[in-house]
Formats: structure tokens, C-alpha cells, sequence
């Protein structure tokens, strides 16, 4: 029988009291561990035994969450467990703040120990619950033997292998050394090597010298900036890793593609994170046009295997591994190199594996880890980037480092090995410039496109819209056609009819709001991209200092801003419904407080009067109507008093009309420029760019019909 004042069904059953009272239990248990883990925290460098314990607690959260939800029980009791699961996932995300490698422990690719698994059975069975039967995770026997070959291998692929089945080892550059004898083999060298970044810097950069550029034209006709034809020459010049740790902003894509091409590593494989994987198959286009690109997306059903360059996620890279580790790639670029700082993650093991087997094909690949910031938080975040290029392993510096080292003549006992140490690593192809240092290369305001797939369920959605959208404005274009007296034609296509049906639609929208519009089709565009926007904007956070974040709908703040609390980095909200004084002390949050990473700022109501200089990224997460409002926002930081070059990061639904959109302003914006500048041209209202909006898609969908 149902309580009193709770509502009858006939499917729901209150689960037993002692289930409820087993699963309190299970939430107090968790309750006070996450307490001695907060409470180890913040005494001081997290221990191995409290990383387990973070890990386990972590892990008895997710599968409660999922147990109290499953559960048939009242919507009070399940609201009141969720409440305190949610309070204990708070706590574990603000202490992962403190020690990146327990952020690293909340992915769901990260390894479970021994130890942990060891844990979470003594847990369970202290709240009488019996753990299930052990299995070994498929990551775990992955790791076990690194060469075992994964399940997915696309068709492609497999007709590439056809094509070319012996794959021979070159070794024709082998780098040839004199047997010499190793007065160091007897010293601990990794650890020192290491400390030698903190103590010996001294204040100079760390930077390798660097070949003044002998070109700067790129082969589709580009121009590179100085800084890049640099990298570029060492490439051409020989040199073969890098850990390219440039400033975001200063184009480490464009430099990895060239050096690739001066190289000839190819094929080349890139791994990267996925919110950037479109993009990188973007830039491939622009700067190497005669070189194939593809990208791997999910099981890798629509790869070509005979690209010269190859793009994988993180995220489905263990999916590939085996196949990849036989390609035969001549060189291996891996983005936001600080992904891999954790070397228990499988992601690292892969990305490791992967290089490894390179190395042991060729002799003298090329190997580029680029990353803004390579230390997130430890001089032992080095570790993974340095094995990853093949310049140490897991106990000692390889030979090329090792010859260095010995060249030297001293020893960690004398006082000068420290600075020489860090000159000899820095030597093997460590890149810093910062904007500051590159200011005359680059312009003091850019807009970067950064296009991004929508291929999940929403993004599936928003084309089906798309195209029911088109569909009805070419049912309308023929109801008008077979009206028609007379018009002009061109192609097929009466162009007056054409802008007329637009005008048409967008006074239809305006008077109703009802149905599925190009605005509305803006705003789901502008939901589906926040997740990924906002995690661009915290991998910028974390590399680059303070970032702006701007979008137009409270719903994409709101996304934007669970994303920041969910990854643990503070930011101040900049609305239009906020009072005056609430509006400046997050103002002051942000320009003042150097923990306050990102603030997240309404298009509309932040875009003008706002003074936010201190930072130097901004990621545009929705596009604007017109470009006046989009530079706008852009001078918020791009003012007076700005040290810095202003890179504003505009992030595109790729294959949407959102990117006939970007378009569209961009090219409305040169009108703008000369009508301030005296033209008689008409500035272009937003009005002007959702007209041509409709009459571009109008137009696409009646070329395509047969």
C-alpha cells in the first residue's frame, strides 16, 4: 500500500527496509572516506594509499548513482540519496583540483589497481554487501601484453595491408656510435634530470636553438609566421623530436603538419582530443593540400586507409591500437601532450605503446608532443611526454641523451650538472616561445575557427531538422514557381523567387515562433556545441592563463558552467539578470583572483562596457548575427593596456548551417569596415545575415534535387 500523499502505480515497488538501510549505510561509509581524503588533501602531497581510496570512492559513487536510480523506490527517498552521492562527487572533484593526478583517477579509462580493487571489496563487505565475482578489465589484460592486437580493424585498412603486405624495418638512418665506455652507468640520472627544470633554470627560456627559417611559404601557398618556418627548418635540417610547448595561439598545427612534410613522415598519425579532431583535418587541408588526411570515428568505418595522414581521438584510440601499431607510420604527432601525464591511464599507455613500436620499425622517426602546457602541476609530468619521444625510459636517459650527458664530464655530485643536464634535454627539441616573445609575428587580434563533429544524437537531430527546414522552403520555392509569370533564372534557379520565399520565412518566424526555424535550429547548434566549447575553453584555462567564455543562451552558460564545476576550476557568471553589485563582484572574481580561471559571460549582456584584459583567449562557444556584435565581445580583452596578442577561438558545428553562418558574417564584416570608412555601402544588420542564411540553405537543397 502506497503512504499517504505519495501516488499509486502499479509497477513501482518501495524497495526492502533493509536494502534502504543497507544503502545509507553504503553513503556514510563513502561519506567519511571522501572526508579523510579531503582532509589528506590538504595536509599536503597526496600519498599512494589516499589516491586508492579517492579512486575507490569514486568508483562506489558512479555505481551507487546508477543503483539508486535503477532502484524501485519513492521519489523522495531516491531524490535524498542522489542529494548526498552528488554532495560526496563535489567533494572528490574540488579535491582533484588540488592534485591533477587524482583528476586523471575520475575518467573512466583510468587503470584500477590491486590496491583499489582490493579496497572497494573491504568496503563493501563492511556494509554486509558481497562484492561481485572478480574479472579482469579488458584495459588490464590490454596492459598485460602490450602487443595485443585490439578488435577493431576497418575494411580500409585491411585493403591497405593487401596492397602492401611487407612492411620492412628501415633502419638506413640509424644514427651510428662509437661504443664508449659509461662513466655515469652507475648513477641514478632520471631524478636528477628532473629537478634540473626547477633549480637550474635561472631564468632563460627553455628552448632549443633554432635554424634561422629558410622559407616561409608553405606548399598550398600559405604564409608562415618567422616562429613557425623555425620549427619547420629544424625539421628540414634533421631534427626529429620535439616537445613543441608554444603559448596557444602561436599555430603548433600548422608547425607540426610542415615539419611532418619536411621530414617526410608519412603516413603520419595524430592523436589528439576530440574536440579538436575536425579541425585538424581543417588545417591538414590548408596547409599540406596535396597530402590526403582522414579521421577515425568510432569502429573507423569511413577511414581511408591510404591517407598520408591519419587522425584518431583519445577516446577511441584503444579501440585501434593493433592495426595502428602495424601501419607503418613514419611519424607520430600527439596534441595536448599533457593528456598522457598519467602513465597508469590507458591513454598514455597507448599513446606509449604506439611509439614505442614506431621506434622499433625506424630508425629516426618524427615524434612531436605539443602542448602549452607540459606541467600541469609536477616536474614528474615531464616523465610520459620525455618516454613518449624516446629520450628516456622508465629508469634511465636513452642513448642520445645518455651520449649528451656523458659528454658533459660531470656528474649529479658536481655543482654545474644541473643547468648542463636541463641545456642537454632542452637540446633533444624543447620549444617555448610565448605571444610576448613572438608579439611582431603575429597579429594583436585573430579569430580562429575551430570547427567541431556533432555526431551524436543531438547532432544527428539538428541535421534532420536541417533538412526539414530545406525541405520546406523548396515545397514553398515550387508552390511560387508554378505561379510565376515571368523571372530571371540562372542555373535553374530564380533567384528572386528564391530571396522572396527566405523573406517570406523569416516574417513567418517572427510572427509565430512557432515550429522548427532557423533560430531555434541556432539555439539547439548552440546546446550541442556547449559541452565541447567549454572543455576547449578549460584546456585553454589550464595552459594559457584566464579565458573569456561568450555565449548567447542562458542554456549554454548553464552547460558551460557544469562543465567547469564538474572539472574543478572556478569561474565567474556574467549575466543580464544580475543585479549591479552581483555583477562586479564576479567582474572582480575574475580580474582580481588568479584561481578564477574562466569567466563565462552572456554575448549580450557582458559584450559591451566590460573591461576584461587580464585575459588574452576568448572562445566564442555561439556565433553572433553580426560581426559588430562578435568584435564586441572580442574587445572586452583586445584594449587598451592589453600586453598580449587576442586570439578569439570561434567554435563551429561543422556540416551545419552554422558554418554557412561563420561565413556569412565574415564576409558582411568587410562591408561593415567600409561603410565606417566612408563608402556608401549599407552596414548589414543581423537581418541581413539570417536572409542569406535561409537563401543559401534554399539554394543548396535546389541544386541538389535531380
Amino acid at each position: 500500500m502506497a503512504r499517504r500523499g505519495q501516488p499509486r502505480t502499479g509497477t513501482r515497488r518501495t524497495a526492502p527496509r533493509s536494502q534502504r538501510r543497507g544503502r545509507d549505510d553504503v553513503i556514510a561509509v563513502l561519506a567519511r572516506a571522501v572526508r579523510e581524503v579531503e582532509a589528506a588533501a590538504q595536509r599536503g602531497p597526496v600519498t599512494p594509499a589516499v589516491r586508492t581510496k579517492f579512486q575507490v570512492v569514486a568508483l562506489m559513487v558512479r555505481e551507487e548513482h546508477a543503483r539508486v536510480r535503477a532502484e524501485e523506490t519513492s521519489n523522495t527517498q531516491r531524490a535524498e540519496q542522489l542529494k548526498r552521492l552528488d554532495g560526496i562527487g563535489t567533494i572528490l572533484a574540488k579535491t582533484a583540483v588540488r592534485d591533477p593526478a587524482l583528476l586523471s583517477l575520475l575518467t573512466g579509462d583510468a587503470v584500477v589497481s590491486d590496491a583499489a580493487r582490493a579496497l572497494k571489496r573491504d568496503m563493501m563487505r563492511a556494509v554486509g554487501r558481497e562484492p561481485p565475482p572478480e574479472e579482469v578489465q579488458p584495459t588490464q589484460r590490454e596492459a598485460q601484453s602490450p602487443t595485443t592486437e585490439r578488435r577493431v580493424v576497418p575494411q580500409s585498412v585491411v585493403s591497405r595491408q593487401l596492397a602492401n603486405p611487407f612492411l620492412a624495418p628501415d633502419f638506413s638512418a640509424v644514427r651510428q656510435s662509437a661504443v664508449r665506455p659509461r662513466r655515469l652507468a652507475g648513477w641514478e640520472l632520471l631524478g636528477p634530470l628532473l629537478s634540473s627544470f626547477e633549480r637550474a633554470g635561472g631564468g632563460d627560456a627553455a628552448c632549443m636553438a633554432l635554424p634561422a627559417q629558410a622559407s616561409r611559404l608553405a606548399p598550398g601557398g600559405r604564409e608562415l609566421m618567422p616562429h613557425q618556418a623555425q620549427v619547420v627548418a629544424a625539421a628540414a635540417a634533421g631534427h626529429r623530436t620535439f616537445l613543441l610547448a608554444d603559448e596557444p595561439g602561436l599555430g603548433k598545427t600548422a608547425q607540426a603538419l610542415l615539419a611532418a612534410e619536411a621530414a617526410n613522415a608519412y603516413p603520419l598519425l595524430v592523436v589528439v582530443p576530440n574536440v579538436v579532431k575536425t579541425n585538424w583535418a581543417r588545417e591538414a587541408g590548408l596547409w599540406t593540400p596535396h597530402r590526403s588526411a582522414t579521421v577515425i570515428h568510432g569502429n573507423g568505418d569511413t577511414i581511408d586507409g591510404f591517407a598520408d595522414i591519419v587522425i584518431v581521438n583519445y577516446e577511441v584510440l584503444d579501440r585501434h591500437v593493433g592495426w595502428i601499431g602495424t601501419f607503418g607510420f613514419r611519424g607520430m604527432v600527439v596534441d595536448e601532450a599533457h593528456f598522457i601525464k598519467n602513465k597508469t591511464s590507458q591513454r598514455s599507455q597507448h599513446v606509449l605503446e604506439l611509439s614505442e613500436r614506431i621506434r622499433s620499425r625506424l630508425a629516426r622517426p618524427l615524434l612531436m608532443a605539443l602542448t602549452g602546457t607540459p606541467l600541469i602541476n609536477d616536474i614528474e609530468d615531464f616523465r610520459a611526454i620525455w618516454q613518449f619521444l624516446g629520450w628516456i625510459d622508465e629508469t634511465k636517459p636513452l642513448t642520445e641523451l645518455m651520449d649528451s650527458l656523458e659528454d658533459t664530464g660531470l656528474t649529479p655530485a658536481d655543482p654545474g650538472f644541473y643547468p648542463a643536464a636541463r641545456r642537454c634535454v632542452i637540446d633533444l627539441g624543447i620549444v617555448r616561445r610565448r605571444k610576448v616573445d613572438v608579439a611582431a609575428d603575429i597579429p594583436a587580434r585573430r579569430i580562429a575557427d575551430l570547427p567541431v563533429e556533432l555526431d551524436d544524437k543531438a547532432g544527428r537531430s539538428i541535421r534532420a531538422a536541417e533538412r526539414n527546414l530545406a525541405s520546406r522552403l523548396v515545397s514553398r520555392y515550387e508552390s511560387a514557381l508554378a505561379r510565376r509569370a515571368a523571372g530571371s533564372v540562372a542555373d535553374g534557379i530564380d533567384r528572386e523567387i528564391v530571396r522572396r520565399v527566405a523573406r517570406a520565412e523569416l516574417k513567418d518566424t517572427a510572427a509565430t515562433k512557432d515550429g522548427e526555424n532557423v533560430f531555434s535550429m541556432m539555439r539547439r547548434i548552440g546546446q550541442a556545441k556547449a559541452g565541447l566549447a567549454a572543455d576547449y575553453a578549460a584546456q585553454l584555462a589550464r595552459s594559457a592563463g584566464k579565458v573569456v567564455f561568450f555565449a548567447k543562451h542562458v542554456d549554454v552558460m548553464d552547460i558551460a558552467e557544469e562543465t567547469f564545476a564538474g572539472q574543478g576550476i572556478p569561474y565567474s557568471s556574467i549575466r543580464g539578470d544580475q543585479t549591479p553589485t552581483s555583477r562586479q563582484k564576479n567582474i572582480d572574481a575574475f580580474v582580481n583572483d588568479p584561481d578564477v580561471a574562466i569567466a563565462v559571460c552572456s554575448l549580450t549582456a557582458a559584450g559591451v562596457g566590460l573591461n576584461l584584459q587580464v585575459a588574452s583567449n576568448i572562445v566564442l562557444a555561439e556565433l553572433s548575427w553580426t560581426d559588430a556584435e562578435q568584435t564586441q565581445a572580442i574587445d572586452r580583452s583586445h584594449r587598451i593596456g592589453q600586453a598580449e596578442p587576442v586570439t578569439a577561438w570561434r567554435i563551429i558545428a561543422a556540416q551545419t548551417i552554422d558554418s554557412r553562418i561563420a561565413e556569412l558574417i565574415d564576409s558582411k564584416a568587410g562591408l561593415a569596415a567600409r561603410a565606417l570608412d566612408g563608402s556608401e555601402e549599407d552596414v548589414p544588420s543581423s537581418a541581413d545575415v539570417q536572409l542569406e542564411a535561409l537563401v543559401a540553405l534554399l539554394t543548396d537543397a535546389l541544386s541538389a534535387l535531380p
